[in-house]
């Protein structure tokens, strides 16, 4: 074979490969129930689509696993779902990709805060108290109830770390919901936090993947949680649990999608963003997934008996708190040191 014919040859199969590769995407999201509805919703009818194959890994969230991949060289994960104080401060150390607006979609398209020059949000979801209505015939009604051991004996589940757990500890002592950050930024708030966490330390059991607290609940491990209030949605309607959710003094946050930086395919992420927030797709989410969405017409299009066990319903909203991101972006390395240190005690 002369060499000229090779070298086209080559060149031909190299470049198949290359589109061969480029027809791939890996999406990393929070696994469970709300995973499970991805794949319904937007992984599956994509690749159907386009002909992208999608792989999925999960996660429990951590700055630090991005940064090692990044640093490293490993961008082996394309989009990621990040928590918003993990969006903004991985934005400004240069962890993901500047997104492409003109392709995706108009920023005025997406509730306040859902469209930033690296993330677009992909769910509004809440923490917030759930309890067993089958153990528990009148339950707690705040987080003032939550730390009445007395009232309602037994232990409490409660996401291991500051974020959130301060939160709480601060509307159980008595602070009104926009006035909890304000007290938060404070060294004395910040105290008075940990002493009212003292006043059930001994009660509570930690939990840190968001399966773990319906688990703990349902087995009658913890009289009541501070759990991810969609799994406890999905309990219900999958398997026909009777979880009672509390939303007066439930945090609520947007979750966002990123291109992390160094991603061999970031065309195939772009449309990936365009289609999972475009209104006409996005709209079949809370059904499946439990949460809220970002984009403003899909919200609108959301069956009713949908959005009453939705953050974004009004009447939730209303009762409940906005995550400070950017407070957690400032604070939140020494109050996980300063929570380690008062955990492991």
């Amino acid at each position: 074979m002369k060499a000229g014919k090779y070298i086209a040859i080559l060149a031909a199969a190299l470049a198949l490969g290359a589109q061969v590769q480029a027809q791939e995407l890996n999406i990393t999201a929070w696994g469970g129930s709300s995973q499970a509805a991805q794949k319904k919703v937007f992984y599956e009818p994509f690749s159907a689509k386009t002909g992208i194959k999608i792989t999925e890994d999960s996660w429990s969230g951590g700055l630090g696993i991005l940064r090692t991949k990044v640093q490293g060289g490993n961008a082996n994960w394309d989009v990621v779902q990040v928590e918003a104080d993990e969006m903004v401060l991985g934005c400004d150390e240069g962890l993901f990709e500047p997104l492409d607006w003109a392709r995706i979609g108009k920023r005025e398209d997406y509730i306040a805060g859902a469209a930033t020059d690296c993330g677009v949000g992909a769910v509004v979801w809440t923490t917030g108290l759930a309890y067993d209505g089958n153990r528990l015939k009148e339950g707690p009604r705040s987080w003032t109830d939550f730390w009445d051991l007395k009232k309602f004996p037994g232990k409490r589940a409660m996401r291991k770390g500051p974020k959130y757990t301060l939160e709480f500890a601060l509307l159980a002592d008595g602070v009104a919901r926009d006035e909890v950050y304000k007290v938060l930024a404070t060294p004395q708030g910040v105290d008075r936090a940990f002493r009212k966490l003292d006043e059930i330390k001994s009660s509570i059991v930690w939990w840190s993947a968001g399966a773990q607290g319906p688990q703990l609940i349902a087995a009658g491990d913890v009289s009541m949680g501070a759990i991810y209030v969609s799994r406890a949605i999905s309990a219900n309607r999958a398997e026909h649990t009777n979880f009672k959710v509390v939303w007066p003094g439930s945090i609520y946050a947007i979750d966002y999608y990123v291109v992390l930086k160094g991603s061999k395919h970031q065309e195939e992420a772009t449309r990936y963003l365009a289609y999972a927030t475009s209104a006409d797709i996005q709209k079949a989410y809370p059904a499946l997934g439990n949460q809220g969405i970002t984009n403003i017409r899909a919200n609108t299009l959301v069956d009713a008996e949908v959005l009453k066990d939705l953050p974004t319903n009004p009447a939730n909203q209303s009762q409940a708190v906005a995550l400070e991101a950017e407070f957690w972006v400032e604070n939140i390395e020494k109050l996980t040191q300063r929570f380690n240190a008062w955990a492991s005690q």
